[in-house]
């Protein structure tokens, strides 16, 4: 996935709950004109700096699960995932701290829930790109976020966004994506399925728990329910050295670095203009696919990845409008 393993909204693109303020100060505070003008130079750095930031999270997810293929011959997609998310876990825990106490039952069920998304939404995107090509299965996956943010908008114009979105899965059918192994585009519309539990678990968590505690505590509760998978499927393979190094460089790129990149945009950007960034996920993991893996696409796929895009981007602009 996208995983998307962040705060969220129920935006199309669900990392980003967190809105950030302006760093661009206002003309009462600045005193004069040229004061302003200089104090703003500053602040369209910082903003042009953060969106930097969010594309290289983008592209450092997706260059992780292109990784991740390649370790797939060794330890399977659930063996992957399972290296996934018990480093990611032990970075988050390692690095944050979360506390384990004073929590209610409640607080506990909403990380549960998050942790049991998180394990079944990578699960299952593993599961897809195991068997289609990393562009159609984060097109396909991204359809899940984008329903829910078109039905959480109740606006006449989300039809056109879902008019858009479909024509562009059309066209994914349609050209040589219609060879599309039917079980790989199970598991990505399932994984999307399951992005929309992440956005609903993550906003309850993130209202229950301080900072990325919460975070932290279901990525450990989701590597407990994925271990298990990934060494039934995997075994003893799981112990390789060459496979562990390269399980904690799929980490890595997919979370830990994601992470601190969002983190400091989030700082800097409005929450609105961090989701339609977001929305460019598509994109990221078409580029990751040619580059790492050799996966290309004709002129057709590419406008269906683009319909998609524009149908998410749109959702999101719509639901914070």
């Amino acid at each position: 996935m996208t995983t998307p393993d962040r705060a969220t909204s129920t935006s199309a693109a669900p990392r980003a709950s967190a809105p950030a303020s302006s760093p661009v100060p206002s003309p009462a505070a600045s005193g004069s004109t040229a004061e302003t003008i200089r104090g703003a130079a500053p602040g369209a750095r910082a903003r042009l700096g953060a969106v930097g930031l969010v594309i290289g999270s983008a592209l450092s997810l997706q260059f992780g699960s292109a990784v991740a293929v390649l370790l797939f011959p060794r330890a399977g997609a659930l063996g992957v995932v399972a290296l996934r998310l018990v480093f990611s876990a032990v970075l988050l825990l390692a690095l944050f701290r979360p506390r384990l106490r004073g929590y209610s039952r409640s607080d506990w069920l909403a990380a549960a829930g998050l942790g049991v998304a998180l394990g079944a939404m990578n699960s299952l995107f593993y599961q897809a790109i195991e068997r289609i090509p990393l562009g159609a299965a984060v097109t396909l996956e991204l359809l899940g976020p984008l329903l829910l943010s078109v039905f959480a908008s109740r606006r006449l114009v989300s039809l056109v966004w879902a008019l858009l979105a479909g024509g562009g899965v059309y066209l994914l059918e349609a050209g040589d994506f219609g060879r599309l192994d039917a079980a790989g585009v199970g598991f990505a519309l399932a994984a999307g399925g399951m992005w929309i539990a992440y956005i609903l678990f993550n906003a309850r968590t993130g209202a229950r728990f301080p900072k990325v505690d919460g975070l932290a505590i279901a990525m450990g509760i989701g590597a407990l329910v994925s271990a298990p998978l990934g060494v039934a499927s995997a075994g003893t393979a799981l112990l390789d050295p060459v496979t562990l190094g390269l399980g904690a460089a799929v980490a890595v790129l997919s979370s830990g670095v994601p992470y601190t990149l969002e983190m400091f945009a989030l700082r800097r950007l409005p929450a609105g203009t961090f989701a339609v960034l977001m929305s460019l996920m598509p994109v990221a993991a078409t580029a990751a696919g040619f580059l790492v893996l050799d996966q290309s696409m004709g002129p057709l796929q590419l406008v269906a990845i683009a319909l998609v895009v524009a149908a998410s981007m749109g959702a999101v602009r719509t639901s914070r409008g």
